[in-house]
């Protein structure tokens, strides 16, 4: 009994942190805000507005990255998100899933790598224990089912390798700071 009832006590805490989220103005507050449910976000980086959180902690995100709105971030088995990354809208990245071949149906997943300098972009899936390497370059609409190599292009659904990046001198950066950005 004493389960579940903290278990609901956790349910309410994130309902409620998706709730609130989108009225805290500024990236500046938004970290503070976030670090107060173990949220932990890098200097520069921004998570915009109407992203759905699943858990409480579990979600690091380095120096000048973004996520932009409406992204769904399954963080109930980490997501580590690296240093100049960009998330486009609508992506969702998941990391707990059922296990198909179990009687039972039983849940398993593991922990999602973006590695530094990636971009993905809008309506990509993200699967549970899946490594974007460095560099790496998701399009649009992609569903990720298989780490990345370091500088690569991948797409499609399920997505492949289309094709490596040549340079890898990454000059620009992620730093988002638009307070109602879309």
């Amino acid at each position: 009994m004493k389960r579940k009832i903290l278990l609901q006590c956790k349910f309410f805490l994130v309902a409620f942190l998706n709730f609130s989220y989108s009225f805290v103005p500024g990236a500046f507050l938004s970290r503070i805000y976030l670090s107060l449910f173990l949220i932990k976000v890098g200097k520069r980086s921004q998570i915009h507005r109407k992203v759905r959180f699943f858990h409480i902690g579990k979600l690091e995100i380095g120096h000048d990255s973004c996520i932009n709105f409406s992204c769904y971030l399954d963080n109930r088995r980490g997501i580590y998100i690296g240093n100049n990354v960009g998330i486009a809208h609508n992506t969702k990245i998941y990391t707990l899933g059922h296990d198909i071949e179990d009687s039972y149906f039983k849940t398993k997943g593991a922990s999602v790598y973006i590695q530094d300098n990636s971009f993905i972009f809008a309506n990509c899936l993200i699967m549970p224990g899946v490594t974007i390497g460095e560099g790496s370059i998701i399009l649009p609409g992609s569903v990720i089912v298989k780490d990345t190599q370091p500088f690569t292009i991948w797409g499609g659904n399920p997505a492949r390798l289309i094709k490596y990046r040549m340079n890898h001198n990454i000059q620009y950066t992620q730093h988002y700071p638009y307070l109602f950005a879309l």
